[in-house]
C-alpha cells in the first residue's frame, strides 16, 4: 500500500490551463510546471507508451545500469525527484533496484497518478509535492535518488543535485536518465514541429478527415506546446553536465549518451501519435514503432556509439556518489 505524508495538504492538480494560465506561465517557469504536468498527468503513460510490466521495466533497469554499472541490489530506500507518473522509480523497483520508495513532483498531478501506480502494484511508496531546488527530506535519508526527464526542467540545476547530495546517505548513489542533450533537443524538436504540421494540414483533407482529432482536442495540444516550450529550461553538453554535479560535490561523476538513430524515428512517431485519434492506431502500428525503436537502438550501440560523438545522441544518463566524510 502507499502513503503520502501530505495527505490533506498539498494542492489539488489543476488538468485544464485557460489561455489565461498559459500568458502568466510564460512568465513564470514554476507555475508553467505545475500548470503542463498537470494537464499531462492523467494522459501521460499513454502518451509516452508507458507500462509497469517487463517491457518497461527491462528498459528502466537497462539506462540504471548502462550508466550506473554492475551493482549491488538492492538499495535499501530510494528517493525519485520529478517523478512524474512514477515511470522510473516504480520500475525500478520491480526490477529490484530498490526495496522501499518516495516520489516527489512540483506539480500535483503527477504525484497523484505516482502513487495510485505504485498502489496497483503493490510496492511500497510515498510522495510530497516539492520543489526539487528544496527536497523536504532530511540530511542523509536516501540510498539513491534517481530522476527520468527531469533535471532540464529546474532552473538551478546545481543546486538540485546539491540537495540530491544532501539527502543522500553517505556512499549513496544519485542516477539522472533521458536528459536532451543540446545537439539531439535541436534536431528532435525540428522534428517534431514537422510532423505535427504536416499532419494536422494533410488531415484537413476532406478524404482524411476521420484522421483527425477534434480540433478542441488539436487546441489543448497546442496550448500545451506553448507551455512545453516554457518548462523545458535546459538542454546539456555531456561534459558540462558532469563538471556540474562535480561542482555540486558529487564524487566518481559519470556521463553517457544513447539514442541517435532512435530519436531520429521515435520523435516523429510520438508527435504523429499525438496528433491523429487513438483508434486509428492498431497492434500493427504499435509493432512497428516499438520494432522500430528497438532495432535502431541496437545500431545506436552497436554501431554509431563507436563513430559518432557522444555530444550527438539525443539522451543524456549522469551518475555520481554522495563521498564518505573524512
Amino acid at each position: 500500500m502507499t502513503a503520502s505524508p501530505n495527505d490533506g495538504i498539498d494542492p489539488a492538480p489543476r488538468p485544464h490551463a485557460t489561455a489565461e494560465e498559459v500568458e502568466a506561465a510564460r512568465k513564470d517557469t514554476k507555475l508553467a510546471q505545475v500548470l503542463y504536468h498537470d494537464w499531462e498527468a492523467e494522459t501521460y503513460d499513454d502518451k509516452w507508451s508507458i507500462s509497469y510490466d517487463e517491457r518497461c521495466i527491462d528498459y528502466a533497469k537497462g539506462r540504471f545500469d548502462a550508466v550506473a554499472g554492475d551493482l549491488p541490489l538492492p538499495y535499501e530506500r530510494a528517493l525519485e525527484l520529478g517523478c512524474g507518473t512514477g515511470f522510473f522509480l516504480l520500475n525500478l523497483m520491480q526490477g529490484g533496484v530498490a526495496k522501499t520508495g518516495s516520489v516527489t513532483d512540483l506539480s500535483p498531478g503527477m504525484v497523484k497518478v505516482a502513487l495510485r501506480n505504485a498502489e496497483h502494484l503493490g510496492l511500497k511508496v510515498d510522495g510530497r509535492v516539492a520543489d526539487a531546488e528544496r527536497i523536504p527530506y532530511d540530511d542523509n535519508t536516501f540510498d539513491l535518488v534517481v530522476g527520468h526527464a527531469v533535471l532540464h526542467h529546474i532552473p538551478d540545476v546545481e543546486q538540485s543535485l546539491r540537495e540530491v547530495l544532501r539527502v543522500l546517505k553517505p556512499g549513496g548513489r544519485f542516477v539522472f536518465a533521458g536528459e536532451p542533450s543540446t545537439v539531439g533537443n535541436f534536431y528532435a524538436r525540428w522534428l517534431g514541429r514537422a510532423t505535427w504540421e504536416a499532419t494536422t494540414t494533410v488531415t484537413k483533407l476532406p478524404f482524411l478527415a476521420s484522421w483527425r482529432r477534434p480540433q478542441e482536442e488539436l487546441d489543448e495540444s497546442s496550448r500545451a506546446a506553448a507551455l512545453e516550450a516554457v518548462v523545458d529550461i535546459h538542454t546539456f553538453d555531456p561534459t558540462d553536465l558532469e563538471n556540474m554535479a562535480k561542482s555540486a560535490g558529487g564524487t566518481e561523476v559519470r556521463a553517457i549518451t544513447e539514442e541517435f538513430a532512435a530519436a531520429l524515428l521515435g520523435w516523429p512517431v510520438r508527435t504523429f501519435e499525438a496528433a491523429v485519434p487513438p483508434e486509428k492506431l492498431g497492434w500493427g502500428w504499435a509493432k512497428f514503432a516499438f520494432g522500430g525503436f528497438k532495432t535502431l537502438s541496437w545500431v545506436d550501440e552497436k554501431l554509431l556509439k563507436h563513430i559518432v560523438p557522444r555530444n550527438f545522441f539525443y539522451n543524456v544518463m549522469i551518475t555520481g556518489v554522495k563521498p564518505e566524510p573524512k
